[in-house]
């Protein structure tokens, strides 16, 4: 029981060590909606649509994500 407790351990460790700090300046996203405008930090992509990214149409945001982390 131990073992497979310190390996579920390790592998948590892992995951957590790959994650991002939430803190100033490590924002993905910003929404702008006196501009009209969303913007995807990671990528730069970005849409004057506002309406149809809050109503949940992140095709263009999907896809630029996998092109520039190489999803296929």
């Amino acid at each position: 029981y131990e073992m497979e407790l310190e390996k579920r351990r390790a592998a948590q460790a892992v995951i957590e060590a790959g994650k991002k700090k939430i803190e100033w300046g490590s924002q993905i996203r910003s929404y702008v909606f006196d501009d009209r405008r969303v913007k995807d930090h990671r990528t730069n992509y970005q849409t004057s649509d506002v309406n149809g990214v809050m109503d949940g149409d992140l095709d263009g945001f999907i896809k630029a994500y996998l092109m520039e982390y190489g999803g296929d």
